[in-house]
């Protein structure tokens, strides 16, 4: 207590000399707040010192939001909150979470919020307090114009308000923001961004109220969330077989629309639809004059529905970020739909599941508004996109999911908490911001101390479950980069590293095939005994499993006599450097050899189905004869003595008793073989007149 008055003394009479920019620096609203919290005459009872300047003055701003004291939301806080999230080592965090995570589930039902300076400032400034809650930070704390959040404290406050981020895509959206400003978020750039977003969430209520594609008719309450292809000067083109046609594309929450432009309007939209099981696919794909694949320019979408593929092209000048784009939200949507699907989501937890699509959209258009100088790989801003590639991203949807299921229970058996802490959900968010989707409401629910997909001082499930996938997903990182760096150009060069690598297996090869000569008959018998005395045991599998042993043993000793060494690295011989020509003199014989490889697996084929069909009586006689050998051979002779008979008749192929008659056998087959005729084969070539008169 003599500590406690002690410092509360020297905050005193710091606030009367003004003497604060020490702790602020230049003037800021912290200064005006923390002096007026110091010169009220409650002042002392509002102060907390268990918490730092900074977090004081927040926890002073949400409860003017809130309209209730700090006394009193202390008391809640120490009422509701177990043990663990209340332990003096974390408190001071865990209340401030509690404080701002009540005053944003009052404010952002506000219409219109993002759009409020005061809003904005103290959402940033939640973060700056989270990053030093406590009073032992105060001697490092320094609040100013110029000050920077970190990605911890972004990922732990933003996703509490579903409009600016979610648990899933926090940090990739936190990077983009930073790209540029070395790993800190600046205020500048988060109101910019908040900006953006109230501009994306503007036009998609303008486009969805717009006369101009009143003539789409959407019949399902669907949204539009983007449009292209308005301007002559950049337009989308739709390829179908040969044909092409410039026109508008829109995508909604369910599907996409294209409708060809005439002279003067737009024809008829044809729908490609996102939302039913059609066992649709969206991929990037090439396009080019005269059905050439030059450009990587276009999305392609199949479905069952469709006689053959739909090719959208997004043309410009240099790269395909503008196809990039197009291609990451047409996916997120499709992504969620199978989302939906999948894990039979109804309801209001289906319109909740979609607009997490839709908010990941309109962050994805904030963010390409922002103009960044670096290319954005949008995929990693999306949800569902996100998840899809992730390793554990199946996870991360069952977790989802499972919420959903939780939320739908507690909304039917718990009654709204006291506290005031709610569930702020997707659905929610763009009903007050007046996009709402279909008919079902949700109505705000009460469990733990929870805030979104967040709780007060814990990990939930879905945080859980992201944090693993994101560890794996930098161990994958971290093995792509080692095989990026081993990568090397040039098929010869490429041909020497596989055969250095495969170096061991080829002189064991090499040595099984001179023990099978003969050559040394001391060392073939001795093999060749071995290997016998083990099939005739029955000790096969023992043999295997030693063999596997070994390897492990092997490995494990590896391990740990090069404990904390760099592994040694592979020497290659390189081989000549090739000229241009050269090169392609290479690829034309490399292309040749596998097309003499393919020409006689065909061949095989053919001579096969030939013998199938009795093409050649004589030749289908005794294929049929050996067949019926081998089936009463395999049928009644036990597997130990079928395997040693193989072995020894394959090895001792070339003892000198047996060798002549080997080449003999040999030579007769060979010649059976090449009388065999082929199976005939009419080749039909396909006639595209038809699709060019399309």
């Amino acid at each position: 207590m003599a500590m406690m008055n002690k410092t509360m003394n020297m905050l005193e009479g710091l606030v009367r000399q003004g003497s604060l920019h020490w702790v602020f620096g230049s003037r800021t609203s912290f200064d005006e707040e923390f002096e007026e919290m110091g010169q009220s005459p409650s002042g002392r009872r509002k102060w907390m010192s268990e918490l730092s300047p900074a977090a004081n003055v927040i926890v002073g701003r949400c409860s003017r939001l809130l309209d209730i004291s700090m006394d009193e939301l202390r008391q809640n806080f120490d009422m509701e909150a177990s043990d663990s999230i209340k332990h003096p080592s974390r408190y001071a965090r865990n209340f401030l979470e509690y404080c701002c995570f009540r005053a944003l589930a009052l404010s952002v039902q506000v219409i219109g919020h993002l759009s409020d300076k005061s809003f904005r400032r103290l959402t940033f400034d939640m973060m700056l307090a989270w990053e030093a809650p406590g009073a032992a930070s105060q001697p490092i704390l320094k609040i100013d114009a110029e000050s920077t959040v970190g990605g911890e404290a972004f990922s732990r406050i933003a996703p509490a308000i579903p409009t600016i981020a979610d648990v899933v895509t926090s940090t990739h959206l936190f990077d983009v923001l930073t790209d540029s400003t070395g790993g800190r978020l600046s205020f500048s750039v988060y109101e910019k961004y908040l900006a953006g977003l109230e501009r994306a969430i503007k036009k998609m209520k303008t486009q969805s109220e717009s006369s101009l594609l009143s003539s789409l008719r959407l019949p399902r309450g669907e949204r539009i969330l983007d449009v292209d292809g308005t301007v002559t000067t950049q337009p989308v083109l739709e390829h179908v077989g040969m044909s092409t046609w410039p026109g508008r594309l829109t995508l909604t929450d369910h599907a996409l629309y294209f409708e060809p432009l005439r002279v003067v309007s737009y024809d008829k939209a044809k729908t490609y639809d996102l939302s039913d099981d059609l066992r649709q696919g969206v991929k990037p794909a090439l396009t080019g004059p005269w059905g050439t694949r030059l450009f990587d320019k276009a999305v392609l979408y199949k479905s069952i529905s469709l006689p053959e593929p739909v090719i959208m092209e997004f043309p410009e000048l240099t790269g395909h970020s503008r196809r990039d784009y197009w291609l990451a939200i047409i996916l997120e949507i499709l992504f969620a739909h199978k989302f939906v699907r999948k894990f039979q989501i109804e309801g209001v937890e289906r319109e909740e599941a979609l607009s997490k699509a839709v908010l990941g959209i309109l962050r994805v258009q904030a963010i390409h508004d922002m103009n960044f100088s670096m290319p954005v790989r949008w995929e990693t801003l999306l949800m569902f996109n996100l998840t899809d590639q992730l390793p554990g991203g199946d996870l991360i949807l069952e977790t989802l999911a499972s919420m959903s299921d939780s939320l739908e229970f507690d909304r039917a058996n718990k009654p709204a908490a006291a506290s005031g802490i709610y569930s702020i959900s997707a659905l929610a968010m763009l009903s007050n911001l007046g996009v709402g989707f279909g008919s079902g409401s949700l109505v705000d629910n009460g469990t733990r101390l929870l805030v979104g997909e967040l709780v007060v001082g814990e990990m939930t499930a879905l945080e859980r479950a992201v944090s693993d996938s994101k560890n794996s997903f930098k161990k994958v990182e971290l093995a792509q980069a080692t095989v990026d760096g081993v990568k090397v150009e040039g098929i010869d060069t490429n041909l020497a590293v596989m055969k250095e690598l495969l170096f061991p297996l080829m002189e064991l090869g090499k040595y099984l095939l001179f023990l099978a000569s003969w050559d040394e008959p001391l060392k073939s018998l001795a093999f060749c005994s071995v290997i016998t005395y083990v099939i005739c045991r029955g000790w096969i599998g023992y043999a295997i499993a030693l063999l596997l042993l070994f390897i492990a043993i092997f490995m494990l000793l590896t391990r740990c006599c090069s404990q904390g060494r760099p592994v040694d690295e592979m020497k290659v011989i390189v081989p000549p450097p090739m000229n241009t020509m050269e090169q392609l003199l290479a690829v034309q014989n490399a292309i040749s050899q596998v097309e003499e490889l393919v020409q006689d697996g065909n061949i095989a084929l053919l001579k096969m189905r030939a013998l199938l069909l009795a093409v050649f009586p004589q030749a289908t006689e005794k294929l049929a004869l050996a067949l019926v050998v081998m089936a009463l051979f395999l049928a009644f002779v036990p597997t130990k003595f079928i395997i040693l008979t193989t072995f020894l008749e394959m090895f001792t192929r070339y003892l000198p008793m047996r060798k002549a008659s080997t080449e003999r056998w040999m030579r007769r087959l060979r010649e059976w073989w090449f009388i065999i005729p082929a199976a005939p084969v009419i080749l039909e070539r396909t006639n595209k007149e038809d699709k060019k008169r399309r």
